[in-house]
């Protein structure tokens, strides 16, 4: 799509104005029944001049907004600056930057685009945004008929060619219709179709369901393995990588980190986990470098953590082992129905061992990549809030039994404690040194009500609820007031309006707070917890605008996808409140 946009970057005032001169429900009319009910939530690819978002923002969706023209893009912002619409520079076949958010849609939309994708690249750019739909979502789609431009990127396009790719993905075309063109060009119609997805359209789940529940097993590998990618997709879908191939690059050392913090406790119980191990025996991965780890809890084995002389050889050892195990066994028979396997290892040579182990993407990708096709990481990461009890009571249901047949009884309270996943306590200690650092040093403001902060009225709030979606993360402690978080946000998201109002403050903290203190280890933490649980772009530094985009988004992901509710001080009742508070 390149001459595309250069030619759109070279015409953006000229254009914008003759797009905005027609009103999109003139030219959306059609589609004005199936949009989804509110609240959903839309992405418009080759958004142009934000006009079509600004609309849908009007029919009470939200929007993120993808359009590759620079251009355009400033454009865009400057005509319809909605805090409902969030904007990303993106662009087909790839969309490699709306895939790391880990977002599915109600609807996508595209208006005037498809013309511009090369009719080679259409195939995967069709792939890529079905994959992004919810179950039951539609894609509205224009096609351009007239002639071709070349100087402008613009192909010839098909309405059969759309019914071709939908039934090889699953789904249908629900409507058709044809038109003129709205800004009166003789030798130019449009076709205007929309796509539906009927289900999930990958047959991901009853795949799932097939190796949870009807897969051979001769011990919890393959349970172990599709839970540790289960943890991954939820809480550092940063670190995996679209490989344009179908699949999605998650590192290997990520994996077998998650391996190894999932064995732990299970092993420290007892719980076999094949029916002739008692604990640890018999299990591959198990050698001296896990066993030197026995004094390291779970909650150390994190991103962003790091490990010196004295225990790095033993943590290097252990996850090089646990790579191995998994490579050999669970992703190699881990297999489809008719066979042939599901997951596949991209290895390296011998990892080197560094002095000092920082748990990060460039450590943890040293390993290789663990490929996972993407229909089944898609739906890790949408449906993991069902899919991860279901591995759990089947692995819990695998080692009663084997328990059984060596003449051992074990309790479900046992086997519950070892099964939890060990988030982080909240801990907050080191925000709230920070913040009490600047309120001596100078002044620290409540980043939502703007009030000057003393250490008496000084609160850590987690701007993601704890109760929601537990994260310690650095990025994610805010300096509140007291009374403001826990009377009034509590376990709420922060709404968009109060974001965009709390934009300068959070940024200014996490700049004074993290960035600036005289303390590296500091600096990088934030910037590798970032990485690995928000979608950031993956610059080599991004900015801090960069992660505040990405923090709204992730409130996108965790108001649709969980239903956590939102939090918007404009709709609480005034005499429940201090209104000099917010």
């Amino acid at each position: 799509m390149s001459d595309a946009i250069r030619w759109y970057d070279a015409n953006a005032e000229e254009v914008s104005r003759r797009y905005e001169s027609v009103a999109a429900e003139a030219v959306h009319g059609w589609l004005l029944d199936l949009l989804p009910n509110a609240p959903a939530l839309a992405l418009d690819v080759g958004a142009g001049t934000g006009r079509d978002s600004d609309w849908l923002v009007s029919r009470g969706l939200e929007v993120v907004a993808v359009e590759p023209s620079g251009a355009m893009f400033v454009e865009a912002q400057h005509r319809h600056p909605s805090p409902l619409i969030q904007w990303i520079s993106d662009a087909l076949p790839g969309l490699d930057k709306v895939f790391r958010l880990g977002l599915s849609f109600d609807l996508v939309l595209l208006s005037a685009v498809w013309m511009h994708v090369p009719p080679a690249e259409r195939p995967r750019a069709f792939r890529k945004l079905i994959t992004l739909l919810k179950p039951g979502g539609c894609i509205a789609i224009t096609l351009r008929h007239g002639p071709a431009a070349p100087e402008r990127g613009i192909h010839e396009v098909s309405r059969v060619e759309i019914e071709h790719l939908a039934r090889t993905h699953g789904a249908f075309v629900e409507r058709s219709t044809d038109t003129k063109d709205q800004l009166g060009r003789d030798a130019v119609t449009w076709t205007q179709l929309v796509v539906r997805l009927s289900d999930d359209g990958s047959g991901a789940l009853p795949l799932l369901r097939h190796i949870i529940l009807n897969d051979d097993k001769s011990s919890t590998y393959k349970l172990a393995l599709l839970r540790a990618l289960c943890r991954i997709a939820d809480g550092a879908a940063g670190y995996a990588r679209d490989t344009d191939g179908g699949h999605v690059a998650v590192p290997l050392g990520l994996v077998g980190l998650y391996w190894v913090r999932l064995f732990k406790p299970l092993l420290a119980a007892g719980l076999p986990q094949n029916p002739t191990n008692l604990g640890d025996e018999r299990l591959g991965f198990v050698k001296d470098g896990f066993r030197k780890l026995n004094g390291v809890s779970n909650l150390d084995l994190r991103i962003g953590t790091s490990f010196g002389l004295d225990l790095s050889a033993a943590l290097h050892s252990a996850l090089r082992n646990a790579c191995a195990t998994i490579t050999k066994m669970p992703a190699h028979y881990i297999t489809y129905p008719g066979g042939g396997p599901v997951l596949s290892v991209k290895p390296v040579g011998r990892v080197s061992r560094p002095g000092i182990i920082h748990l990060n993407e460039a450590y943890l990708s040293g390993f290789g990549d663990l490929l996972v096709p993407l229909h089944l990481w898609r739906a890790l990461q949408r449906f993991g809030v069902w899919i991860e009890p279901a591995l759990i009571a089947e692995w819990s249901r695998l080692m009663t039994g084997y328990a059984a047949k060596q003449g051992r009884n074990l309790s479900d309270a046992k086997i519950a404690a070892a099964m939890t996943w060990s988030e982080p306590s909240r801990d907050v200690r080191i925000a709230r040194e920070q913040a009490v650092r600047l309120i001596d040093s100078g002044r620290l403001h409540c980043v939502w009500s703007g009030r000057t902060l003393s250490a008496d009225t000084l609160d850590m709030d987690h701007c993601f609820p704890w109760a929601a979606w537990p994260c310690d993360d650095l990025w994610n402690l805010l300096p509140a007031q007291r009374n403001v978080n826990q009377n009034q946000k509590r376990d709420k998201l922060p709404g968009v309006e109060l974001l965009r109002s709390a934009r300068n403050r959070i940024q200014e903290w996490w700049e004074r707070g993290y960035l600036r203190a005289d303390n590296q280890v500091l600096h990088e933490r934030f910037m590798t917890e970032a990485r690995a649980t928000l979608p950031v772009v993956k610059d080599v530094e991004f900015k801090l605008d960069d992660v505040f985009a990405a923090l709204n988004l992730q409130q996108l992901r965790l108001k649709y996808d969980q239903q956590v509710p939102v939090w918007d001080p404009r709709l609480v009742k005034i005499r429940d409140i201090d209104a000099a508070d917010i």
